[in-house]
């Protein structure tokens, strides 16, 4: 059975070798990346920051996945950004990758939020067919300061 819940710090070391594993699956284990980035050693207590959230899926109680909301530097007021969005091998093409953005987009929604904001990279395919698939535009450049320079990817949606 899988379960969507808020992180918690026990899931700090496991969601970070998803994150890690599923980057190097796609050949985007690079600097510039969420991968070289030390918060993701360290996500619930990023995600302590106000209008933050982070979403674990568990299957049996094994983080299997994650995907959450961040207020990057930089953004206008009324965005937020879409952050760290990795479903494991073993539980892509189920549908959780769509459920734990739609997650996401409710808590955005919920904080008041009227536009999401996301960087990516090619390599990450399947995450872009699914952005595509939930009507993100692509952007020309990027919005705010994330530090992700490798990321040459830009996708928005409105909320409202």
């Amino acid at each position: 059975m899988i379960s969507i819940e808020k992180i918690q710090p026990e899931d700090n070391q496991t969601i970070a070798v998803l994150i890690r594993e599923v980057l190097t699956e796609f050949g985007a284990n690079k600097p510039g990346t969420v991968f070289t980035d030390p918060t993701t050693d360290d996500l619930y207590l990023l995600f302590q920051t106000p209008k933050a959230h982070y979403f674990i899926a568990k299957d049996n109680g094994v983080v299997v996945g994650g995907c959450g909301i961040y207020p990057t530097t930089g953004l206008p007021e009324e965005c937020v950004e879409l952050v760290k969005l990795y479903v494991s091998k073993s539980h892509r093409g189920i549908g959780l990758g769509k459920q734990l953005m739609e997650q996401s987009i409710h808590a955005a929604i919920s904080e008041g939020y009227g536009e999401l904001y996301l960087e990516t990279l090619p390599e990450l395919h399947i995450a872009v067919g699914l952005y595509e698939h939930l009507e993100f535009e692509y952007l020309d450049h990027p919005y705010g300061d994330s530090g992700h320079f490798a990321c040459d990817l830009w996708m928005k949606k409105n909320l409202i």
